[in-house]
């Protein structure tokens, strides 16, 4: 098969975990026999220091013209710091969810064995949580109209019908390849929008009699993923809500460091990890790699290459239980690895497969 991958690595820590996750990818490639090949595009900070644009029509050209998109990070303290910066690296990724149409973010979530020290849950609450938030990304607050004056501000929380079927569909279907599971997250008790999704699902549900639905406020399924993270296997929900939640769940890997994610939609697919770009850390080769690497095993999954995603998961599995890993999920008294390190154990790991 062959790949035509843009890559996107942003701002902060991006270029360095970027590329470990090209180098990991050419090395299943090379294992497997595919071809690959990979195009650099300016977005965020970099982008706008560059351009001026966050998300430059040579990008959005690149991007529309791949097979898939493998995006880093965006975000520089620099805009963080300014509030009137007109122009800021997070309106690049808003502008790429939506004239690429990538309308629902796929976010696995488990607790990896070596690690469950790390989570700040207790061990026996963790271990076993495997779990799959699906997040619309183009509809909701984010993008509704807004107002904003010196003693007044709104934002419109908006949903069609259409926008609500599109995602739930995705999820139905995701819950039908795991354990058949759908947990549905809204307010309807107090928000119109969160009585739209409910009634659409319970609706789309008699289309998917073997899939198992429960519905829950987003308060309650806050704790629950606390309390019971093991309790979920499909969660679905809107933009604000599905925000919050799945970066909540970075607390049963126990960092962020450590969890991938796609965004799909009507064009190109995205795969990228959670986090942000860390700019704290750019430069000095500590940030953990991982999450960009796993993206790239979601990467192939989407492509229907099951064994090449299987493999960097083997390999990031194996990684953790020698101890090669970076400072933010290190076993006490084990000295740290670098960014670099980590990528190449794993690679190295690869290419003895």
């Amino acid at each position: 098969m062959n790949f035509n991958i843009a890559v996107l690595a942003g701002d902060g820590i991006g270029p360095e975990i970027s590329r470990q996750a090209v180098a990991v990818m050419k090395a299943v490639c090379q294992v497997a026999g595919h071809r690959v090949k990979f195009t650099d595009a300016l977005v965020g900070a970099a982008a706008i220091d560059a351009v001026g644009d966050p998300f430059p029509p040579e990008t959005e050209k690149l991007c529309l013209d791949s097979d898939a998109i493998l995006f880093s990070a965006v975000g520089d303290p620099k805009y963080d710091l300014d509030p009137n910066a007109e122009v800021r690296p997070e309106q690049g990724l808003l502008a790429m969810r939506k004239k690429l149409g990538l309308f629902a973010n796929i976010r696995p979530v488990q607790a990896f064995a070596p690690l469950l020290h790390q989570s700040p849950l207790r061990a026996e609450l963790v271990a076993g949580a495997d779990f799959i938030c699906i997040r619309e990304l183009t509809g909701g607050m984010y993008f509704g109209e807004k107002v904003e004056t010196a003693d007044f501000a709104s934002d419109v929380n908006a949903y069609s019908k259409g926008e609500v079927v599109r995602i739930l569909r995705i999820a139905f279907e995701y819950a039908r390849k795991r354990r058949k599971f759908l947990t549905v997250v809204d307010k309807a008790n107090v928000l119109a929008t969160g009585r739209l999704w409910r009634k659409t699902a319970q609706e789309m549900s008699t289309n998917y009699p073997d899939v198992t639905v429960e519905y829950m406020y987003v308060d309650n399924a806050a704790m629950r993923m606390i309390r019971e993270p093991a309790h979920f296997d499909v969660m679905v929900t809107e933009n604000t809500f599905g925000d919050i939640l799945t970066d909540e769940g970075s607390v049963i890997s126990g960092s962020l460091g450590l969890l991938s994610s796609a965004s799909l939609g009507e064009k190109t697919p995205l795969f990228e990890p959670i986090h942000g770009s860390f700019p704290q850390a750019k430069g000095k080769n500590i940030a953990n790699p991982l999450a960009q690497i796993l993206s790239v095993a979601m990467l192939f999954e989407y492509f229907d290459c099951p064994d090449e995603g299987a493999l960097i998961r083997q390999a990031v599995d194996a990684s953790l239980q020698a101890n090669i890993r970076t400072a933010d999920i290190q076993a006490p008294g084990v000295e740290p690895c670098s960014t670099t390190r980590v990528g190449e154990w794993i690679i190295n790991y690869i290419q003895r497969r």
